[in-house]
């Protein structure tokens, strides 16, 4: 059966929730209209313990089986918050708060995670606990990682956790994954240099910034093109370009920012590495200082083997195997569910969301029939992983 018939039969209510958390989409931490809504649900539902303030306004809840104490505990994370983008596209639910929406289908994670605690916690169809996790700030705030450190894995003893997120492009109905390296570590870098400012008439009296960082961006191209193995993969994008402001003069001052994405440590350290001596032997050369402030975000999104091979089997359980890709090809864009499956195996997976515009732009929509897929995953997700006696 492609969607658990229980699932299905609540569909109108699951559509609901989400339109009500698109049209009121809350930022990083900001998320406590969702969470507080979040959490009074789960109270609805017989959810066994609903906690909330974990990694600031994190909600997660516990829900036990028929025998909760003889099976594992399973962790299934959504994410709740938002993006700093203007909607574009005229809906019955658009966003209400101008300049923030919800551009990345976080509003469908939510609602699809909390279909599946209402069949979860109606039909205990499981042995062991399935623990519920609806987390903050995933946009750039690293709310995974404030829930672990506010003793997610330790406090419920998860075993393993799984994510989901939605993927345009991919037909509705469908899921995909793959094993190992499946989405990028995310750095961020600044790049300051400091010359000799003067008239732009006179250059000759000068340390131009302009052409040192010229020199300077042309050449950290190279990086990936000449000094990372070719069979492995890694981006270095240069994003801004700041000097000057008046027409007839040469800057003291430029700055350059920008970010690399790469799936390996070893790759990571090299770049970085290179970085900084590409930056200080150009700037030395032609007589400026430059230094390099590099800084590591989310680290690479690494689906362990044997997870990832189970939920391939729950999601051909849900769609059968023809709407299944086990070897999707890895993502540049970062996730900070990384955090989690750096402390616990698990496996990160996208479920189709269609034809539909790209994540992050503004004239986005989560697909209500994919949350239908989606809470139907989790559902079987539990009741495969911890079978009923």
């Amino acid at each position: 059966m492609p969607i658990v018939n229980r699932v299905s039969a609540f569909a109108d209510d699951i559509a609901a929730w989400r339109h009500d958390f698109h049209e009121n989409p809350e930022i990083l931490y900001e998320v406590h209209r969702t969470a507080a809504i979040v959490a009074d649900k789960l109270k609805a539902f017989g959810v066994d313990e609903v906690v909330t303030g974990i990694g600031k306004t994190g909600v997660v809840g516990v829900i036990k089986g028929r025998q909760s104490g003889s099976g594992k505990v399973i962790g299934l994370r959504a994410d709740m918050d938002a993006l700093p983008i203007q909607e574009i596209v005229e809906r019955p639910y658009k966003s209400k708060t101008p300049g923030k929406m919800h551009a990345c289908g976080h509003d469908g994670h939510t609602a699809m995670l909390l279909g599946a605690a209402r069949y979860l916690s109606e039909t205990r169809n499981f042995d062991g606990t399935a623990i519920v996790i609806f987390q903050p700030a995933e946009e750039g705030g690293g709310g995974g990682k404030a829930m672990i450190e506010d003793g997610l894995m330790t406090r419920w003893k998860i075993d393993e956790v799984y994510g989901m997120h939605n993927m345009p492009g991919v037909p509705v109905g469908t899921f995909a994954m793959r094993t190992g390296p499946t989405m990028a570590a995310a750095d961020r870098f600044v790049i300051d240099i400091e010359g000799r400012g003067g008239h732009a008439a006179m250059p000759n009296q000068t340390i131009d910034t302009i052409i040192v960082a010229m020199t300077i961006g042309q050449a950290l191209q190279s990086i990936v093109a000449r000094n990372v193995d070719p069979v492995e993969s890694a981006v270095l994008s240069i994003t801004t370009f700041h000097a000057g402001d008046a027409f007839n003069v040469i800057p003291q001052t430029a700055r350059i920012t920008g970010t690399v994405r790469t799936f390996k440590k070893d790759v990571q350290d090299l770049v970085e590495k290179r970085m900084g001596e590409i930056i200080t032997g150009i700037a030395s050369s032609m007589g400026a200082t430059a230094s390099l402030d590099y800084e590591r975000g989310y680290p690479p999104t690494v689906n362990h083997a044997d997870q990832t091979t189970f939920a391939a089997k729950v999601a051909m359980d849900v769609v059968g195997a023809d709407k299944v890709t086990t070897d999707h090809p890895p993502l540049m864009g970062a996730e900070d569910f990384s955090y989690m499956l750096e402390e616990r195996p698990g496996a990160y997976i996208f479920v189709g969301n269609g034809d539909t515009p790209v994540c992050h732009h503004p004239a986005y929509d989560f697909d209500d029939n994919a949350a239908l897929y989606g809470a139907s995953f989790w559902a079987r997700l539990v009741e495969m992983a911890l079978p009923a006696r």
